[in-house]
């Protein structure tokens, strides 16, 4: 805790003040032009990743970047979704996840989590990605079975998340991009999932398309 108030007070002496400007504009709207959706962990840090300033990107994390496909009983998820879309009018949308995964592995294993029965009701929200692996993936094992899971696992939230109306509507209007990334921690690498080639490449930015519409995993990132 006391590296963590060192660091307020650091933030406060050396790096508030000779960006004092652009928080006293914060302080009177955001306006990002992204919603970054990825996972909890703490290797993860988007703004970092992205090399993105305060009030460029909306983020919103849980556990296994998950969003439930959108229904009566809405979720904080719905929620944050719908506030970035329809008031901060976002142009695109990032769902993040990354190598390593403890989320994914309580997918691929849910017995492992007997003694955590909430996250285990949350993850039964990636029902869909167990369903995916289980009848397509019988041939791989260890990491590559883990791999192909977190690739698999962003692409089932992508579709998720155009059950949600506000997504669909800007969609449909052409104003709304929805981007498959995943991220390697050990080399920094990001993945960008391509229409194109029709699997995961390495990001670039003749990589960043419309929307996914067909998949290929590499097993391998």
């Amino acid at each position: 805790m006391q590296k963590l108030v060192r660091g307020v007070r650091h933030f406060q002496l050396n790096v508030f003040s000779k960006q004092r400007e652009l928080f006293e504009e914060l302080a009177e709207g955001q306006t990002p032009e992204v919603l970054f959706i990825t996972c909890s962990d703490s290797r993860l840090d988007p703004n970092l990743l992205t090399q993105s300033k305060p009030g460029d990107v909306f983020i919103m994390r849980n556990a296994g970047n998950i969003i439930p496909a959108y229904g009566p009983q809405q979720t904080g998820e719905s929620g944050s979704i719908e506030f970035a879309v329809a008031a901060l009018r976002v142009r695109d949308i990032i769902i993040c996840g990354h190598s390593h995964c403890g989320a994914m592995k309580g997918v691929l294993k849910p017995d492992a989590l007997a003694e955590m029965p909430a996250v285990a009701g949350w993850l039964q929200q990636a029902n869909s990605t167990r369903k995916i692996m289980s009848e397509n993936y019988s041939h791989l094992e260890g990491d590559a079975l883990l791999n192909a899971t977190i690739q698999e696992n962003v692409l089932a939230q992508i579709e998720n998340i155009k059950t949600h109306p506000i997504v669909a509507a800007r969609l449909a209007s052409g104003d709304l991009n929805i981007h498959g990334w995943v991220y390697k921690f050990e080399t920094g690498e990001v993945f960008s999932y391509d229409t194109q080639e029709q699997q995961f490449v390495q990001l670039a930015e003749k990589t960043i398309t419309r929307d996914v519409v067909k998949r290929r995993l590499m097993t391998g990132v």
